[in-house]
C-alpha cells in the first residue's frame, strides 16, 4: 500500500480538518443546501484571509509556500489545536526537511536509570518507537518478550498486535487512538524517511484499526497522564505515565510509568518471584 507524499499529506490534513466544522462554529451564516458537510474552501480563505485559489493549492498538493503568518491564520480559520497548529507547520515545511541519521546511542547513566526503577516499569523508544531498553517490571506489565526474536522490536507494532490486548474495548480503542495520533506526529518530523514509510505500509497491513485511524490525520502530543491497566495475572494496576526527551537525544523516548503504592507491591512480589 502506497504512503503518500508529505504535499498530499498536507492537502488531506487541511481538507479533513475543513470537512470537520460547520459554518455555525466559525460564526459564518450558512445559505441554502450543502452537497457536503463541513466548511467550503472559499470559507476557510475567507477566515485565514488569503485567496481562495492559493488556498486551494494547498488541499490540491500543489508547491506552495506559504509564510508562517498564513499558516498560522489558517490555523486559527481551521480552529486547530496547537498540537495540530505545529503539525500543520511541518507538514508546509516537509521539503526542506532532510532524513538525518537515527541517533540510538543510550548513556551508560539512562541504563542504570531505566534497570534501577523497578518495579516501575520503564523502557526507552527510539525514532521509529523500536524498543531500545527496558526493564523487568515492563516486560511484566507490557508483555515484552525477555529476548524478543526481532532485533528491531518495535512499540507500535507490539501494541497493534498483541493478543492480550481487547481491541474491542473503547479504552483500548481509545488508547490506540492517541498512540497513533503520536506515531504521526512523530512522522511529520520525517516525512521523507524510507523506514517510516516502509513501517506505515505495514501497519496497513497487518491491523484493520490503524487502516482505520490513519487516514484520519489526528496528531497528539505527549503527555503526562494516569494510566489504568488491568491484566489477568496480576489484577488492576495504576500508574503515573510521563515521557521524558534526552536534551542531547532528541530522537528518544523515556517512558516511565511510576505505580501506585499497590501496584508497586504486587509487582514487586512477582519480579521477587521470578527471580527466586
Amino acid at each position: 500500500m502506497e504512503v503518500v507524499s508529505s504535499r498530499r499529506s498536507l492537502g488531506e490534513f487541511l481538507r479533513i480538518r475543513r470537512e470537520r466544522l460547520t459554518p455555525e462554529e466559525v460564526g459564518l451564516v450558512s445559505y441554502g443546501r450543502r452537497r457536503t458537510s463541513g466548511l467550503r474552501r472559499e470559507e476557510v480563505a475567507q477566515l485565514a484571509h488569503i485567496g481562495t485559489s492559493w488556498y486551494t493549492s494547498l488541499e490540491q498538493g500543489r508547491s506552495v509556500n506559504p509564510s508562517e503568518d498564513v499558516l498560522n491564520n489558517i490555523a486559527k480559520a481551521l480552529r486547530l489545536t496547537e498540537d495540530e497548529r505545529r503539525h500543520l507547520h511541518l507538514l508546509a515545511r516537509s521539503d526542506q526537511q532532510e532524513p538525518e541519521e537515527e541517533d540510538r546511542d543510550i548513556a551508560t547513566g539512562l541504563q542504570r536509570m531505566i534497570q534501577a526503577l523497578d518495579p516501575h516499569p520503564a523502557f526507552v523508544l527510539g525514532r521509529y518507537w523500536d524498543l531500545l531498553l527496558w526493564n523487568k517490571a515492563a516486560e511484566l506489565v507490557f508483555h515484552i518478550p525477555a529476548q524478543p526474536d526481532d532485533t528491531m522490536f518495535n512499540w507500535m507494532r507490539h501494541l497493534l498486535t498483541d493478543a492480550t490486548l481487547e481491541p474491542e474495548r473503547m479504552d483500548e480503542v481509545s488508547r490506540t487512538r492517541v498512540l497513533i495520533a503520536r506515531f504521526r506526529a512523530d512522522y511529520a518530523r520525517f516525512p521523507n524517511d524510507e523506514r517510516f514509510k516502509t513501517l506505515i505500509e505495514e501497519f496497513m497491513r497487518i491491523s484493520p484499526l490503524f487502516r482505520e485511524l490513519w487516514p484520519m490525520h489526528d496528531v497528539e502530543a505527549a503527555t503526562d497522564h494516569r494510566k489504568q491497566k488491568f491484566d489477568p495475572q496480576i489484577g488492576e494496576m495504576a500508574f503515573e505515565h510521563v515521557t521524558l526527551q534526552p536534551p542531547t537525544h532528541p530522537d528518544l523516548k523515556v517512558m516511565i510509568f511510576t505505580a501506585s503504592a499497590d501496584t508497586a507491591t504486587r509487582l514487586q512480589r512477582l519480579l521477587d518471584a521470578s527471580e527466586g
